[in-house]
C-alpha cells in the first residue's frame, strides 16, 4: 500500500472550490481547513506549491494540476479562473464521447509522472462531466548512498509468520533516530536534506496495523520530539511497487460522504445542475534502491451529473513489515506514505 496525501489534497483542493453549503463544510472538516477563508485556503495551496517547486536543484520534484470538462457544459468562469490562478491548473474542454479523450488524459498523467503512472483512467462514463487531476513526480539521490557492494540477500518476516528472500541494502552513518515502546525509527535524508524518508519499524512483526491507526498529529509530535542524531547501521530492503485504488470509501469514512451523495452541492462549478463526486482514483509508484528513490502519484476526482432519479552503535534492521514516509523538511508536508509488507524488487 502507498498513498500520496499531498496528491489527494491538491485534487480535492481544486474540487473544494466548486463546493457550497454542507458540502463545503464537509471539505473544510475533512481537509482540516479550520476557520480559513476560501481565499486563504487557496493561497496556502499556491504558497506550498511554489515552495516545493523551487526548493532544490538536486531533487527532481514536479507537481501539476489539470481540469478536464465535458464539451458544452457551462462551467462557471470563476471556478476555472480560481483553479488556474491558485493551482496553476491546465483547463481543457474535451469531447467525453470520443474514446481518444481517455488517451489524452492518461497521456497527460504519464507525462507529468515521467511515465511512472500509466493507463490510470479506464473509461469515461456517460454521466461524467469533469475530471480534476493532480500528478506528482519525485526523484532524489540519498545524501548517504547505500554502497552496492554491501547489498546482500536475507530473510524478511511476513505478517503471516512466513518468510521471503529480499535484497538488503546497508549503510552506516549519523542519522536522526528514535525508539519507544512501540517502534524504532530512522530518518534518511536525500541529497541536500530538503526531503527525507522516515522509516518506522514496529517492535513486533504484527504491529503495523496498530501503528498505522495511531498516526495523528499529536502522536507524531510526541514520538519525534526526543529523536537524536546517533551512529546507526541501517539495513533496509530494496523495494519497488505500484498501488492503485478507489478512495471513495476512505473519504466517506473521513466525513466527505455528502460530496458523493444526491445531496452534494457543487453549485460553484455549474449552478443549475445537480453534481456529485462519482470516483476518486489514486495511483502511486515507488522505487527504493541503493542510489536513491523515485516515486510518483496521481489522483483523479471524477464529477458526474446526477440523474433526475438520483556507523553503528545502533542497528536498524527492517526485516519485517514497516511504514515509511517521504516528507519535505521545512514544512513537514508528507508527500508519500506507505507500508511495506512484502518487499519485491524486479
Amino acid at each position: 500500500i502507498m498513498i500520496s496525501p499531498m496528491s489527494v489534497s491538491y485534487a480535492l483542493g481544486m474540487t473544494y472550490n466548486g463546493a457550497a453549503g454542507t458540502t463545503l463544510d464537509a471539505f473544510n472538516e475533512v481537509l482540516h481547513f479550520g476557520g480559513l477563508s476560501n481565499q486563504e485556503v487557496n493561497e496556502s495551496y499556491k504558497d506550498l506549491m511554489h515552495q516545493l517547486l523551487n526548493l532544490s536543484e538536486e531533487v527532481e520534484f514536479a507537481l501539476a494540476n489539470s481540469i478536464w470538462y465535458k464539451e458544452g457544459y457551462p462551467v462557471l468562469e470563476e471556478f476555472i479562473k480560481t483553479n488556474e490562478a491558485y493551482f496553476l491548473a491546465a483547463v481543457k474542454e474535451a469531447d467525453f464521447s470520443d474514446p481518444l479523450t481517455v488517451d489524452l488524459i492518461n497521456a497527460w498523467i504519464e507525462e507529468q509522472t515521467n511515465d511512472k503512472i500509466k493507463d490510470m483512467l479506464d473509461q469515461i462514463p456517460v454521466d461524467a462531466i469533469m475530471y480534476l487531476i493532480n500528478a506528482i513526480y519525485f526523484n532524489a539521490d540519498w545524501k548517504y548512498e547505500f554502497p552496492k557492494e554491501n547489498t546482500y540477500e536475507g530473510d524478511f518476516k511476513l505478517e503471516n509468520g512466513s518468510k521471503t528472500t529480499v535484497d538488503y541494502m546497508v549503510v552506516e552513518g549519523d542519522f536522526q533516530y528514535t525508539s519507544n515502546n512501540d517502534f524504532t525509527a530512522v530518518e534518511l535524508p536525500y541529497s541536500d536534506s530538503s526531503f527525507s524518508m522516515l522509516v518506522l519499524l514496529p517492535k513486533t512483526e504484527s504491529n503495523v496495523a496498530s501503528l498505522t491507526e495511531s498516526l495523528d498529529v499529536a502522536s507524531w509530535d510526541s514520538w519525534f520530539e526526543n529523536s537524536q542524531r546517533l551512529g546507526v547501521q541501517v539495513i533496509l530492503p530494496k523495494f519497488k511497487y505500484e498501488f492503485k485504488d478507489l478512495l471513495n470509501t476512505p473519504l466517506k469514512n473521513l466525513g466527505l460522504e455528502v460530496a458523493f451523495s444526491d445531496n452534494a452541492d457543487f453549485s460553484r462549478i455549474v449552478p443549475d445542475l445537480k453534481l456529485c463526486i462519482s470516483r476518486v482514483i489514486h495511483q502511486t509508484f515507488i522505487d527504493v534502491q541503493e542510489e536513491g528513490t523515485e516515486a510518483a502519484a496521481a489522483t483523479i476526482v471524477e464529477i458526474k451529473e446526477l440523474s433526475s432519479q438520483g556507523g553503528g552503535s545502533i542497528t536498524f534492521h527492517a526485516d519485517h513489515p514497516f511504514l515509511y514516509l517521504i516528507k519535505e523538511n521545512s514544512t513537514g508536508a508528507i508527500v508519500f506514505i506507505g507500508k511495506v509488507g512484502r518487499p519485491e524488487y524486479e
